[in-house]
Order: C-alpha cells, then sequence, then structure tokens
C-alpha cells in the first residue's frame, strides 16, 4: 500500500471519513431492514447471535448478524493487507471476559452499545443523551484508574494460529447462517420469526457493510469509548471527531430517508426510564475503559489477531444469554390499553448492574502496577 494511503487513514481526514462512513451505512441498513435505530450495534448484533446459538431463549432476538462477521473478517484483510495482522495473547484473559460479561449486562440495560447510542441520538431518540452521559461518567472513572497505574499486563506474541481462533470464528457462524442447520428439534441454530431479530438487511448487503467498516475502524482505529477517553485523559480529539462525524451523517441520512423521530418516550426498541439508561452505560462504559476498547473496537482488535479482545468478544456474547436467562436486560416502553408503560430493567437487572459496577471498581483498584 502506498505511504499516502496510509498517512491518509491515520489522518483527521481519515477518521473523520471513517465516521462519516459509518454515519451512512448504519441508515442504510435500516432502510434495507435493519431494526430502527439499529442499523449497527454490536452489543444488540452480539445478543442475536447469542440467541441464534441457544445461548439464550428470548425468541425475539435471535439471528447471526452478518455485520458482526464482516467487522472481525474486514478488519483481518486490512491487518493482512498492510502487515499489521499480530498474533498476541495473555493480557488478563479471565478478566477480560468477565468485563466483557459486565460490559454486555450494562448495554443490554440501556439496550444499545455506544455505537448504537450515536445511532439512536442520530434517529432523534433523545434518551441517548441519557446513556451517553452515563457512559462518559463510566469512562471518566476508568479513565482515573488509568491514571492511577492500572494495566491489565501486556499481550505477548504468539503462535499464527491462536490470533486466526476469531476469523475462523465468525467463518463458523457464516456457514450456520447460509445453511441454517437445526442440531435439534426445538434446538439452535435459531432464528427470530418476530420482533428485532427477524428484521435484517439482506445476508450479502449486512456482510458487505460490515466488512466496509472493519476494513476502515482497523485502519484509522476508530473507537467511541477511546474518543471519550482520549479526550479526558489528553485533550486529544482526534477519534472524538470521527464519532462527531458519524452522528452528523447519520442524522442527515436519517432526515433524507424519513427515519427521525424526536422524543423520549416509545421510541424503537429503547426505554424512557432515565436512572437506569445512565446506570447501564456508566457500568458499560467502565467495562470499556477497563477492557481497553468499545465492543466495536474489540471485535476489529480481534480480527488483527489479539485473541485477548477475542476473550472479551466472547463475554459479551455470553454476557447477552446471563442478561436473557436471568432477566437482567432491559425492557422497551410500551403502550398498554392505550396508556404509556415505561420500560427498564427488573429488580435483578439493577442489582446486576451495582455488582457489575462493584466488581469494575474492584478490578480498577486492585490491578494497578506499583511504582
Amino acid at each position: 500500500m502506498s505511504k499516502k494511503m496510509i498517512s491518509f487513514f491515520a489522518s483527521h481526514w481519515g477518521i473523520i471519513f471513517a465516521g462519516a462512513a459509518i454515519g451512512i451505512i448504519a441508515p442504510l441498513l435500516q432502510k434495507f431492514g435493519n431494526p430502527p435505530n439499529m442499523g449497527v450495534c454490536v452489543a444488540c448484533f452480539e445478543r442475536d447471535i447469542a440467541g441464534a446459538l441457544g445461548l439464550h431463549r428470548a425468541g425475539v432476538v435471535q439471528y447471526i448478524r452478518p455485520e458482526i462477521i464482516g467487522f472481525v473478517l474486514g478488519s483481518m484483510a486490512a491487518a493482512l493487507l498492510f502487515r499489521e495482522f499480530r498474533s498476541r495473547a495473555g493480557s488478563a484473559p479471565l478478566v477480560r471476559f468477565v468485563l466483557g460479561i459486565f460490559a454486555m449486562i450494562g448495554a443490554l440495560t440501556f439496550l444499545g452499545c455506544p455505537w448504537r447510542a450515536l445511532l439512536r441520538l442520530a434517529g432523534g431518540d433523545l434518551n441517548a443523551i441519557i446513556g451517553l452521559i452515563g457512559l462518559g461518567a463510566g469512562i471518566a472513572v476508568g479513565v482515573v484508574f488509568l491514571k492511577s497505574g492500572y494495566n491489565l499486563g501486556r499481550s505477548l506474541k504468539t503462535y499464527t494460529a491462536v490470533g486466526l481462533i476469531m476469523p475462523l470464528f465468525v467463518v463458523g457462524l457464516l456457514l450456520l447462517l447460509i445453511f441454517h442447520p437445526q442440531f435439534s428439534a426445538g434446538g439452535p441454530i435459531l432464528f427470530s420469526a418476530k420482533g428485532p431479530g427477524s428484521l435484517h438487511a439482506p445476508l450479502l448487503i449486512s456482510l458487505a457493510a460490515g466488512l466496509i467498516i472493519g476494513f476502515l475502524a482497523q485502519r484509522t482505529r476508530f473507537c467511541t469509548m477511546g474518543a471519550a477517553r482520549d479526550v479526558i485523559l489528553m485533550g486529544d480529539t482526534h477519534l472524538l471527531s470521527g464519532v462527531i462525524a458519524l452522528v452528523v451523517i447519520a442524522f442527515i441520512a436519517n432526515m433524507v430517508l424519513g427515519q427521525v423521530k424526536f422524543g423520549f418516550e416509545m421510541q424503537p426498541v429503547a426505554h424512557s426510564n432515565y436512572l437506569w439508561n445512565f446506570m447501564g452505560m456508566s457500568l458499560a462504559g467502565m467495562a470499556f475503559t477497563l477492557g481497553g476498547g468499545c465492543p466495536g473496537r474489540q471485535l476489529i482488535l480481534s480480527g488483527e489477531g489479539d485473541s485477548d479482545a477475542g476473550i472479551f468478544v466472547l463475554g459479551m456474547i455470553v454476557g447477552a444469554g446471563v442478561s436473557h436467562n436471568f432477566s437482567l436486560a432491559g425492557s422497551p416502553d410500551s403502550l398498554v390499553d392505550g396508556v404509556l408503560k415505561v420500560g427498564g430493567v427488573s429488580q435483578y437487572g439493577m442489582i446486576a448492574v451495582i455488582l457489575g459496577i462493584v466488581v469494575c471498581t474492584l478490578i480498577g483498584l486492585t490491578m494497578r502496577e506499583k511504582h
């Protein structure tokens, strides 16, 4: 690859280009069939995959999302093309797995990852503002730990086969998606007949979108958590400019496509319980910061050979199963006999979020390097 292209992706305009590309692609995916305000949502899509694999039985959120497959393979293609594929492992994998579980519990309390929070905002869902404030608060707490010496330890170079596990895992998912095998009566592979899991863009369009985003995100290091962390930690707005580009372009695209609905109540696959929107994303922000990246960034890293990031991703998928099997996930607003019923989380979900914040705090306090 030419030095000119490498320089562009590393530049200010490169990260803006990546954010703008996601801002166009996500509303188009919604137009092609993905759920409202969910053109791209890493947490939601990993939850759907967990359901398809039978890790939970919430029948409305089961589907193998091609976008997730594309993220990993697009990242891998970029890493190989630019000679950045490096197998590495060994940085506190079990801790990362636990962080992934609680990151998912927090995200499903809010009903979306940071990427979806931005897209919900671009679609007029004002609850996203509460979620983003919570996300920023969680990241700020994580930055405090980083400043005090928090460190999960260095990843070490390892066998190439280790770095290929996550790409091969998503290739397996793609085969399951294409051939739809059923391994037992009423068992996986499961696909929703109604609800958000039944809404999806055509396979090839979704896969192509994922590949493009994966490629661009690998080259530009696009990361929503990193954007806030860098501003708080160093005053660096490089990644933030990509995030802003995503929101602005997605809003314009949604306006053109007629997909904007301003308000708090009865937003698509969302609830207007302000406290738990804030608390859920605060937990997610802490877990993402301690884990070293937002859920999208973790997928991208896993595609370029980072098996520690792969462990975080697997933790999120397991966390989705835990959330739905133990009634921890948030429920959206609904109308009952014409009267608004505000959604939110069960008492079990509230306990899980508080427990997650306690666990993340203990991890942040106890895994600090002594100087």
